[in-house]
């Protein structure tokens, strides 16, 4: 989406976007075949939120946090299980029961995971960084969301090196079968 502002600043605004996209899911009824087409921008979202995080801002937590490691590792695995519920939901057409039932648990899940960044994580990296520190990994975050995929990948690598390598090649294709198939489009 492309913010301006800090790595923190960036990605807290991505997350009132998924808010936003979530709240866009739930105002439809339950069962509406309406509800895919939020549910996928939902996902693009998130996927690409993920993958910037996963390559910028896990690296800088390890480098600059004391216990980063743990920190980024806990906020991965997280990514792995939001990753595996978003490809379930992906494959269910919007009247199945199970939609639903997936589409609260994927709130749940990444509303946990906000609020853990949001809560600790980010006050730890403001705390370890100076403010033209965060401005750096916040530029990369923006560029990075431009070229992630739009769909799940749940074994693809989700660190450096090969994330970076490999994301960009995976996240063309994705926008290509987007352009396609009208994925994402309003």
């Amino acid at each position: 989406m492309g913010h301006g502002g800090n790595v923190i600043a960036e990605l807290t605004t991505g997350h009132r976007e998924v808010d936003g996209l979530f709240e866009r899911v739930e105002a439809l009824p339950v069962g509406d075949k309406q509800r895919r087409k939020p549910a996928d921008e939902v996902t693009i979202e998130l996927v690409r939120h993920s993958v910037a995080e996963e390559m910028y801002l896990y690296p800088a937590v390890r480098e600059h946090v004391e216990g980063g490691d743990g920190i980024a590792d806990k906020e991965l695995s997280d990514h792995a299980a939001v990753e595996q519920r978003l490809k379930e939901l992906e494959g269910l057409e919007a009247d199945d029961p199970q939609f639903d039932h997936l589409a609260a648990k994927l709130k749940l899940e990444v509303s946990e995971h906000v609020r853990d960044e949001e809560s600790g994580l980010f006050a730890l990296l403001a705390a370890a960084c100076t403010p033209e520190g965060l401005d750096e990994p916040g530029d990369k975050v923006r560029t990075a969301k431009k070229m992630a995929p739009t769909r799940p990948h749940p074994s693809a690598p989700d660190t450096p090196p090969c994330n970076k390598l490999l994301g960009p090649g995976t996240g063309l294709a994705d926008r290509a079968r987007d352009l396609v198939t009208g994925r994402g489009k309003n």
